[in-house]
């Protein structure tokens, strides 16, 4: 029998919405205050998923983009439908996260997956995690969760629906409550399934932490009554802390050739309840249906780390190495992996491709804790063991102006190996700094450097980092074993006192903290997974 391993999308991949439209799969996945916005994977069998789009893409995809925006705020929770020969995303942009949520829902449309995506339409603010059901009699839904900011209350304040002209692309009639949730408490992220004359809600409970949980309802009628499944939870690995699949929930509705599954969301922590540095990922478990309600086909509720293929996905094999070589060239568009903070690079402002060919230069921007407009370009962490490695050019003429290679999770902790120009000793030096919530210190001594190109290398494994540095001889290591599991949402989360929803990234930066648009030139860069 053909088998998957969970995750299908590993590393940082959250949220994920599946759509099965003719022979093609998508899944639709959070990116937060990563940019271009949301990413859309497609596959044919579930097993295997190749990168599609990125919807949000264009700085007039989100009005003033993400700049200024929290860290883990931003892009949340999207949904993918397809109706009208249009697929349909609905995402929110979350602003704020205190007693109070900003939450602005939008809406946007195309003709493709891959685009043309329309300018967004604003639909509400009323809550996070929306999504829109596309009824057989061609009446469409809004549905949403319902904050409440009053501190008298739990925030959760249950879940609402309404009709959605697709025309106007506006909310019509009355907004209702149709569902309360679960004794598990907070219910978000519903979506809707219509089988057999029955409407089945799916939704995310009890937080997204490790007792989180999927659940389901169902009703002859979208007004009700919801009646809870005695499968109860669908999914959930609360009870089960040794399962290498935590925090499992979130779940989505797939068929392929007759046959049921969920995509669902999920964590593997470094150790029993520790850290995940991987972040949230996606993954995929097979279902069956009794007296019309699913439930897992492993006869229990606990997620698998693997599960059986579908039948239609035949004898192909999974690939499970994500390892890249990245090279540059005016030619060549930067790959589909590379992100950015808040906001898109300009091409021959921000960064070139054509000022030196085969080299990627990047002009210094602002410092790795501004929520505002860095020059950073950076890809997830996609396995527990990997080394990334860059070659790097760089004249620093002063202490402002720093590059160098990259460990982060957000602008409030990472691990950064950089070169600048020490007055001190009127040289070059090479260094590592940490921040750990705010805390900095240096993670190395300052190494002089002898003029010209310096490659730089580090080395994950689990909770640990090694960097690694190659002048004029073979690599040398750069200070000693970084701790590296504070780049986890756990971590975060704890220092923080709120929730914390990315995963850790690698990449190349640059900073020139005089805004003189210094300029630092790499050769390429390499991510490879130790498998």
């Amino acid at each position: 029998m053909n088998t998957i391993q969970n995750p299908i999308l590993p590393g940082f991949a959250p949220d994920a919405s599946a759509l099965h439209v003719g022979k093609d799969y998508y899944i639709a996945t959070s990116t937060f205050e990563w940019w271009p916005g949301i990413e859309i994977y497609h596959s044919q069998d579930l097993v295997n998923w190749k990168w599609a789009a990125a919807p949000i893409a264009r700085r007039d995809m989100v009005p003033s983009e993400l700049l200024g925006n929290y860290n883990s705020g931003s892009l949340w929770a999207p949904h993918l439908s397809y109706a009208d020969g249009l697929f349909w995303l609905v995402y929110t942009d979350v602003k704020s996260s205190t007693a109070f949520k900003d939450t602005l829902n939008y809406v946007v449309t195309a003709p493709k997956i891959t685009g043309p995506w329309s300018e967004p339409t604003l639909v509400t603010a009323s809550g996070f995690d929306p999504a829109l059901f596309h009824d057989d009699d061609r009446r469409h839904y809004f549905l949403n969760m319902l904050f409440d900011w009053r501190l008298e209350n739990p925030g959760f304040a249950g879940t609402v629906i309404q009709e959605f002209d697709p025309v106007t692309r506006q909310l019509v009639g009355e907004r209702r409550h149709f569902y309360r949730g679960t004794s598990l408490g907070v219910c978000e992220g519903p979506q809707i399934l219509k089988k057999d004359g029955w409407y089945y809600l799916l939704c995310a409970a009890g937080g997204t932490g490790y007792l989180h949980a999927a659940t389901v309802a169902r009703a002859k009628t979208l007004d009700g009554p919801w009646e809870d499944s005695p499968y109860f939870p669908l999914l959930t690995a609360r009870d089960d802390a040794a399962n290498p699949l935590q925090k499992s929930g979130h779940a989505c509705f797939v068929e392929i050739g007759g046959e049921w599954y969920i995509t669902y969301i999920c964590a593997r922590p470094l150790t029993e309840r520790g850290n995940c540095t991987l972040g949230r990922e996606t993954a995929l478990q097979k279902i069956e249906w009794a007296d019309g309600w699913p439930l897992l086909a492993n006869g229990t509720h606990h997620p698998e780390l693997v599960i059986p293929a579908p039948k239609a996905a035949g004898n192909v094999r999974q690939l499970l190495d994500h390892s890249e070589r990245v090279t540059f060239a005016p030619d060549k568009d930067l790959p589909h992996t590379f992100k950015t903070l808040r906001t898109p690079l300009t091409p021959e402002t921000d960064y070139s491709l054509t000022a030196r060919p085969s080299w990627l230069r990047l002009y210094g921007g602002q410092t790795l804790s501004s929520h505002h407009k860095q020059t950073l370009f950076a890809r997830r962490w996609q396995h527990f063991a990997f080394t990334a490695a860059t070659k790097i050019d760089f004249a620093p003429q002063n202490f402002q102006q720093v590059a160098g290679l990259v460990l982060f999770y957000d602008t409030c902790n990472w691990i950064y190996a950089y070169i600048t120009w020490d007055e001190r000793v009127n040289a070059r030096t090479l260094q590592i700094m940490r921040c750990d919530f705010k805390d900095f210190t240096y993670g190395s001594e300052a190494v002089p450097l002898p003029d010209g190109e310096i490659s730089l290398k580090v080395c994950v494994n689990g909770a640990e980092a090694q960097f690694y540095y190659k002048a004029d001889g073979g690599w040398q290591p750069l200070g000693g074993v970084q701790p590296a599991d504070h780049l986890s949402d756990d971590y975060v989360e704890t220092r923080r006192g709120r929730c914390a929803f990315t995963g850790a990234m690698v990449g190349i930066c640059a900073q020139d903290m005089d805004a003189h648009h210094s300029h630092a030139d790499f050769a390429c860069f390499d991510y490879e997974e130790q498998r």
